[in-house]
């Protein structure tokens, strides 16, 4: 019968050491074991639309912070002091500095997908894992702009012209929210700051240095955008991608679901 343990030398040590160190996949989260999420909404949207979601995950017994970024839902009044890509990063990583927190799980929705990856550049080392929901997976130096269709390019530009502080919200409807939702989305949505769609995030990799990366694409959005890039991370071995049958607003369309996912992905 073959010796189950066989004696420690230098170099087993050594070689099991560099595989401890090189692992990029964290541990699954045990049950009944209490985790932080913080959740970033998309363009236009605020810290409410994560409601129903964060009472799942909180009923499990997990920390949830789900702030407005600056500008935008509760804190649109904020719009005048002209908010960028990195006022929001700001916004987020100072969250998990000043709230000390450990093993993150960091969600980011839409938009929220280019203010995570920035926020992994300052707060790397305190992140379990990041989530991009129907969300932009920039590469360094993109753009609101650069990432998005020409119709909002140009709608962008006219704005500046004009002196706007912000781009009025898309409705409900164009993102394919269940019906019944519609009405409540639209009245709760506010402008995107101005400054957010030029400000190019500024990444050197901290993203991909996180344990575990999931992106979850929302099948009954039509974006050939998410569509690709959810077919890109398919094939990269650092990535798990899933579907959900929903719109795009999936935290409204499908809060179960998702807590049940988020927890998987911690």
């Amino acid at each position: 019968m073959p010796d189950r343990h066989p004696p420690l030398t230098r170099r087993s040590v050594l070689a099991g050491t560099t595989a401890a160190a090189s692992a990029v996949v964290a541990p699954a989260l045990a049950q009944g074991e209490s985790r932080a999420f913080v959740l970033v909404h998309g363009a236009w949207h605020g810290g409410w639309c994560w409601r129903r979601v964060a009472d799942r995950l909180e009923r499990k017994g997990h920390k949830v912070y789900a702030p407005s970024l600056t500008g935008l839902g509760d804190r649109s009044h904020l719009i005048s002091t002209r908010p960028t890509v990195t006022t929001h990063i700001d916004d987020i990583a100072n969250i998990i500095r000043f709230e000390d927190l450990q093993r993150v799980i960091l969600v980011g929705h839409s938009y929220g997908g280019i203010v995570i990856s920035g926020v992994a550049e300052k707060v790397q080392a305190q992140l379990a894992s990041m989530v991009f929901l129907d969300a932009f997976v920039p590469s360094n130096g993109q753009t609101i702009m650069s990432l998005s269709r020409q119709g909002l390019r140009d709608n962008v530009n006219a704005a500046i012209k004009r002196g706007d502080l912000g781009i009025p919200p898309a409705a409900a409807a164009y993102f394919n929210v269940n019906e019944k939702d519609r009405a409540y989305v639209d009245r709760k949505c506010t402008p995107q700051p101005i400054g957010t769609y030029g400000d190019p995030v500024k990444l050197t990799g901290a993203r991909e240095r996180v344990a575990k990366k999931v992106y979850i694409r929302a099948k009954d959005f039509n974006s050939a955008g998410f569509d690709a890039i959810a077919a890109r991370l398919r094939s990269d071995p650092a990535w798990t991608v899933h579907d959900m049958p929903c719109g795009h607003d999936a935290m409204i369309d499908m809060p179960d679901r998702l807590a049940e996912l988020l927890i998987a992905s911690a």
